[in-house]
Formats: C-alpha cells, sequence, structure tokens
C-alpha cells in the first residue's frame, strides 16, 4: 500500500530556514508528481510546490524564490527547502502523491515561525 512518511519541520524564528522530507513506497516513486501542501488553522489546504517525475517544479507565488522542491527516486525520497521563512508560513505540512485518482497524504508536519 502507499505510504507517505514526512520528517523534518519544528519552530524557527523569521528568516530562518527548515528542511521537510517525505519517503514514499507502494508505489513507483520516479513515475509520481510529487507534492507539497499546507494547511494554516482556519484556512483550506493549499498547494505550495510540486515537482514532476522527470524534475520540473512548480511554486505558488507566494514561496517562489524562498522554498526549493527537489527529490531523489534513488531514495524514494521528496524535499521542500524552506528560507526566509515568514510567519504566515506557519502551517501544518502535508506530502502529496496521486495514484488511480487517489490523494494519499503524508502524518503531516508542523512548521511554526516566530516573528
Amino acid at each position: 500500500q502507499v505510504q507517505l512518511v514526512q520528517s523534518g519541520g519544528g519552530l524557527v524564528q523569521a528568516g530562518g530556514s527548515l528542511r521537510l522530507s517525505c519517503v514514499g513506497t507502494g508505489y513507483i516513486f520516479s513515475m509520481k508528481t510529487m507534492a507539497w501542501y499546507r494547511q494554516a488553522p482556519g484556512k483550506q489546504r493549499e498547494l505550495v510546490a510540486a515537482i514532476a517525475s522527470g524534475g520540473t517544479p512548480t511554486y505558488v507565488d507566494s514561496v517562489k524564490g524562498r522554498f526549493t522542491i527537489s527529490r531523489d527516486n534513488g531514495k524514494n525520497t521528496v524535499y521542500l527547502q524552506m528560507n526566509s521563512l515568514k510567519p504566515e508560513d506557519t502551517a501544518v505540512y502535508y506530502c502529496n502523491v496521486k495514484r488511480w485518482d487517489v490523494d494519499y497524504w503524508g502524518q503531516g508536519t508542523q512548521v511554526t515561525v516566530s516573528s
């Protein structure tokens, strides 16, 4: 079965950096677009970044130039490097893969940015 296991995150001051990791198993990792979403309290879950199987990344405008999504297919792992963090980046972050039109989610990781 598909499993996504996240690590990383935590508490950081504004301007700091964090890196999230997500290991995917139960499917052919290299063939799937991987994505990171986030959900802040009282808000809808939003797509932050995605990386296609070929490595092409896309980002929501609010994180462009600050966040970098990457993947290591040999390790079945997708990363989200977050730099110049802002308080508005505070949220629970989830990795995601869609397989046969079904969304699978990691367990979620809290990222808190203090001002």
